[in-house]
């Protein structure tokens, strides 16, 4: 059910109102959400209230669109994620549909991947770990629930275009987890240490992604 709002009418009259979508309403939520559960730090002691008083509505309005704070709580952390997954997937599912893909495209695909990635994870990084580290129950309910769906979802959408160019990939889902445990990493450092550079750090891991971090060692080349 559409919401309504207001906006300006272009004169001195009162404004008319105009209407929200039910997703347009719901996502201005879970940003009002996302703002009251960061400047509490703490989910239990974010009430339903100080989500309404971020978003300049009213309770029963938040009810309307959601069960209650905790369902509130895993979608404010989930949806970047989702939505961020979302745009991964169907990538992947057109990277080569106008071209072949060469190793220089999967290149420059992966680094687009781990871009996104680490501005995703960097946004909710303050809900991620008050999820992640806080109640051991909820941290594995949003974990098996959501977090392992995301990256079970891109592990797929990577086997399918290993599949059409007739590679077995035998270990997407290990490949998916390193990727994202690298981008988590790499968001800590954009967000925690003044002397890293991403640009540089995007590329290196983009490269060894693809080719590989270690070279092949020979023992007759050990220096004795």
């Amino acid at each position: 059910m559409a919401e309504k709002t207001t906006e300006s009418s272009g004169t001195d009259g009162p404004p008319r109102p105009r209407r929200l979508t039910a997703e347009a309403r719901k996502s201005s939520i879970l940003k009002a959400a996302r703002a009251a559960f960061v400047e509490t730090g703490d989910m239990n002691g974010t009430t339903i209230k100080l989500i309404a008083e971020r978003g300049g509505i009213s309770e029963g309005v938040i009810y309307r669109h959601f069960e209650g704070k905790d369902q509130l709580f895993y979608e404010a952390v989930f949806e970047p994620l989702r939505e961020a997954i979302d745009e991964l997937v169907a990538a992947s599912q057109v990277v080569d549909l106008e071209e072949p893909l060469t190793p220089e495209r999967q290149l420059q695909t992966m680094n687009g991947l781990y871009r996104q990635l680490i501005s995703t994870l960097g946004e909710i990084l303050p809900l991620l770990g008050l999820v992640l580290f806080g109640d051991p129950k909820v941290a594995r309910k949003f974990y098996r629930k959501h977090f392992t769906v995301a990256m079970d979802r891109l592990a797929e959408a990577w086997r399918e275009v290993e599949d059409r160019y007739g590679f077995e990939f035998e270990s997407p889902d290990v490949s998916a987890r390193a990727v994202m445990g690298t981008a988590l990493i790499m968001a800590l450092e954009s967000q925690h240490n003044d002397l890293f550079n991403r640009d540089r750090a995007v590329t290196l891991v983009s490269e060894g992604t693809i080719k590989g971090f270690f070279p092949t060692l020979e023992p007759t080349r050990r220096r004795r």
